[in-house]
């Protein structure tokens, strides 16, 4: 869904730079974007994009204080490395 809605506004974005050749028709374009902006139901989609922006970005806030603590790492939160060893977890056994 994610890339259709994608694919669509690619293509959308396109046409209307596509129309600046046609001066009349970037015209009715653009009354046509000032129009939607205008509206309440713009205004309420808008309220609510910000919303979910803003959720996101608190529970993301909330996650990396939850991790990083007080600017340490959690005992359990990172990788595994085996002790007297230096060959990393990709090294191969020979």
């Amino acid at each position: 869904m994610r890339f259709r809605l994608g694919l669509v506004i690619g293509f959308a974005a396109g046409y209307y730079l596509g129309t600046a050749a046609g001066q009349e028709r970037h015209e009715q374009i653009n009354r046509l974007i000032a129009k939607a902006k205008g509206s309440d139901a713009f205004e309420e989609l808008a309220g609510k994009a910000k919303a979910a922006v803003d959720l996101g970005v608190e529970r993301a806030r909330d996650v990396v204080e939850n991790r990083m603590g007080n600017g340490n790492i959690d005992a359990g939160s990172g990788p595994v490395v085996a002790k007297g060893t230096d060959a990393g977890p990709y090294a191969s056994s020979r």
